[in-house]
């Protein structure tokens, strides 16, 4: 499957269809048919269009501190992407210069191909190039996540609460020296 898959950096012009990859990545994953957290409607919609909204996807793609690449398949759509930049992860031991995994997301007719791996990688071949402990936020329900990322030499070093508008999702501070 993803012999027709095509990773490269995301640029201005995939701001549309970015934003609504990332949209969809999150309903897909924590919503009805994921996890089923049961958000307040109300602030999953203020946290969707804060987080996922054109104008924070144009923000940090224009931030030359973030990096975020796409894959794009045979037609021209994204079907994946990964986000990382400086850390901002609430851990006393965090330092500025710090790199974070924000996000690694693929719609579901592409998962398992070995797409995940291959951006997984990308992402922390380079962050590991910055010299500096890397951070993931994982929530604390997502298994398979928190196994993925300590095959990669993570481990878990704390807990904090991500907030999703007034909800608290309980999460791990996974870190890699």
């Amino acid at each position: 499957m993803t012999a027709s898959i095509t990773i490269r950096p995301a640029s201005a012009a995939d701001i549309p269809a970015l934003a609504a990859l990332k949209l969809h990545c999150f309903r897909d994953t924590f919503g009805p048919t994921g996890f089923a957290i049961p958000y307040p409607p109300a602030d999953l919609a203020v946290f969707e269009a804060d987080s996922y909204g054109e104008p924070t996807v144009a923000r940090e793609l224009a931030d030359s501190t973030h990096c975020t690449w796409v894959a794009q398949d045979g037609d021209g759509a994204l079907v994946a992407y990964v986000h990382i930049g400086p850390s901002k992860l609430p851990h006393p031991e965090r330092e500025d210069g710090d790199g974070e995994l924000y996000q690694l997301y693929l719609r579901r007719e592409v998962q398992g191909a070995g797409l995940g791996k291959q951006l997984l990688d990308l992402a922390l071949e380079e962050l590991t190039s910055w010299g500096r402990p890397i951070w993931i936020g994982v929530w604390q329900g997502n298994l398979k996540a928190q196994h993925v990322y300590a095959g990669r030499g993570f481990e878990i070093v704390g807990e904090y609460r991500f907030a999703v508008g007034d909800w608290r999702d309980e999460e791990f501070i996974m870190r890699r020296k």
